[in-house]
């Protein structure tokens, strides 16, 4: 396997940049659909109520926003932030037609909000990929209002032995499958990389414990293959 930098956000970009227009696609091969039941479980915990103003970093295809305008019948607001234009634009095609949701091709470590602007931050299958993680956690907490809470669901470690052999043994063959889909095995060596050095659990608890959140906890999905982290701003 290739070595790849994480904190090169220019090679960050340009991964997704490659893959942009199949992302939908390799989701659902990748997870065997299952992306979408953690999707719609991460919403379901984050529990948003009517009237509120969300932040969707690292935004992607616009599922997370999409799903949370559903959960508050569209009485609410949603920013999308990605850095990626072409994922930027597709989000945009998912989401047409909503006024009460607008788009930001801006960074997670330096977002264009007020302090103290949303009810809700959220980001899905994106913190891994920020060049510093401190930055973007300070950022999560700078632009929640008071009593505003921080939602993440992320890859993470899988508990159980015999499932992380299986877990493992089918992260080999995404490459393949990714050079037969979009052409390209290259973002999904990253993909397997990233997710291999990211945080541990209680590892990345302890990172959002150190920007002053409070009520911090964590639930682990399909095993841990994911995590999902809550935490609040008071």
């Amino acid at each position: 396997m290739k070595t790849y930098h994480k904190n090169s956000e220019r090679f960050v970009t340009k991964v997704f940049q490659d893959v942009f227009d199949k992302y939908d696609l390799m989701n659902d091969l990748m997870s065997l659909g299952i992306h979408r039941v953690w999707k719609r479980n991460f919403i379901h915990w984050l529990n948003p109520q009517k009237n509120t103003t969300l932040v969707d970093v690292a935004s992607g295809t616009g599922d997370i926003a999409k799903l949370f305008l559903s959960e508050i019948d569209y009485k609410g607001q949603v920013y999308c932030v990605d850095e990626n234009k072409g994922m930027l634009d597709l989000n945009k095609k998912k989401l047409k037609g909503n006024t009460n949701v607008k788009w930001f091709c801006n960074n997670a470590e330096k977002l264009p909000f007020e302090n103290n602007h949303f009810d809700y931050y959220t980001i899905s299958f994106g913190i891994r990929n920020v060049g510093n993680l401190s930055n973007a956690l300070k950022e999560a907490y700078r632009v929640l209002k008071p009593g505003g809470r921080f939602l993440c669901l992320e890859f993470s470690k899988v508990k159980n032995e015999i499932l992380n052999k299986l877990y493992q043994t089918y992260s080999k063959s995404l490459p393949r499958i990714g050079k037969i889909v979009v052409g390209k095995s290259e973002p999904y060596e990253y993909l397997i990389e990233s997710i291999e050095k990211f945080h541990s659990q209680e590892e990345f608890f302890k990172q959002i414990e150190k920007q002053n959140f409070t009520k911090i906890s964590y639930r682990n999905l399909s095993g841990g293959i994911v995590a999902i982290h809550s935490a609040w701003k008071v």
